[in-house]
């Protein structure tokens, strides 16, 4: 029996749907706006940045209880806390000598819960 691959690559389009085609056309996002969503996505295929979204889900919080939390060093807590600034997920605020991390928005509080959410459905 074949693969459901070579099936497919066997499947002849006879029809075309015009106006499915032309509204979806209409309303696909840009490629430099795919590019980005992609990057942004990436960033949560990191265990120790999911574990610190979701630290920060809880709490606001410094990097040194972050590191305590998930049992890593300083260095590498601050190393993920950069990427996720970069990409705009996280925000701080200085508070005299301490740091203190969050969620840049709601859109990510969302963003993680409705992940966890999805994850946790199976189970």
């Amino acid at each position: 029996m074949s693969s459901y691959e070579d099936n497919i690559e066997n499947i002849k389009c006879n029809v075309i749907h015009q106006d499915v085609v032309d509204s979806v056309s209409n309303k696909m996002i840009e490629l430099d706006t795919a590019g980005e969503l992609a990057e942004f996505f990436k960033v949560f295929g990191d265990s120790t940045r999911l574990r610190i979204l979701y630290a920060l889900s809880l709490s606001e919080m410094c990097v040194c209880d972050i590191a305590a939390v998930l049992g890593t060093s300083q260095s590498a807590i601050s190393h993920q806390l950069k990427v996720l600034r970069q990409m705009r997920l996280v925000k701080y605020r200085r508070d005299g000598k301490v740091i203190y991390y969050s969620h840049d928005d709601e859109h990510i509080t969302e963003i993680f819960r409705k992940g966890l959410e999805h994850i946790n459905e199976t189970k």
